[in-house]
């Protein structure tokens, strides 16, 4: 698709959407999360929209990321087996998190959407002032959110982190994935990973899984948390359905 959908300059309002994807717990068999990904109006990629954030409007970008994907959440939502919702954020976007928060919680009020339904995500590949980081996601927590780290493995300063401040959740970077069911090398990574993660009491996220052979794989290896194009493609404004093969 084109980008026309995010031509029309920074205010971003009127200048993208969101698809999401799921998060499947494949033991239970049902939805654990929605992943809300970032669209063109149009359903175009990410990258259009994205090629407009700069400094001056990165705060307000990420603001109405946050807005955006709660509304569309808060309408394709199930409310009778309401799944989480993850939202990505900009850590250096928020200045004071108990500030920048107000919008996302008067949306989130506004919408009648649990707080403690919504995951923040953030990526570890960009460098980040830890200190900072550290106050963001321990205020979110005492806020009610939950926490997730995206891209573990593929970045900066995951381990010294995971010292530091145990998340709800650890997204492994799809790299480690990507064929692991026929490299040894992966397969002893993901596993000496996950013994960590659960020895540390955080909840593993298998992103990127494309093949049987890999959900196979690391299902043997004890994830229950799988995200990926086997198991759907981001969905614009709506929801993917599980797959035959996965549902209860």
């Amino acid at each position: 698709m084109s980008c026309q959908g995010c031509k029309n300059g920074t205010a971003f309002g009127s200048t993208f959407s969101m698809a999401f994807q799921p998060i499947i717990n494949t033991r239970r068999r049902e939805v654990f999360a929605h992943e809300a990904l970032v669209r063109g109006t149009d359903g175009s990629g990410a990258g259009c929209v994205l090629s407009l954030v700069d400094p001056d409007n990165r705060y307000a970008f990420d603001q109405q990321c946050r807005v955006r994907a709660i509304e569309l959440a808060a309408d394709l939502f199930p409310r009778h087996a309401m799944p989480h919702l993850s939202i990505n954020f900009m850590p250096n976007a928020v200045y004071e998190p108990r500030a920048c928060i107000r919008q996302t919680l008067e949306t989130a009020r506004r919408t009648d959407f649990p707080l403690d339904r919504i995951i923040f995500e953030f990526t570890e590949v960009e460098k980040l002032d830890t200190a900072h980081l550290l106050n963001i996601l321990k205020s979110y927590r005492e806020i009610g959110f939950k926490t997730a780290i995206d891209d573990f493995g593929a970045g900066y300063s995951g381990l010294n982190l995971l010292t530091q401040f145990q998340p709800d959740l650890v997204k492994l970077d799809m790299d480690l994935i990507r064929g692991i069911d026929t490299d040894r090398v992966k397969q002893i990574v993901v596993r000496r990973t996950l013994d960590m993660l659960r020895d540390l009491g955080v909840t593993a996220v298998c992103e990127g899984v494309e093949t049987s052979g890999e959900l196979e794989m690391l299902t043997d290896l004890g994830v229950d948390l799988i995200q990926g194009y086997y198991i759907a493609h981001p969905t614009f404004e709506g929801l993917s359905p599980i797959p035959t093969a996965l549902a209860a």
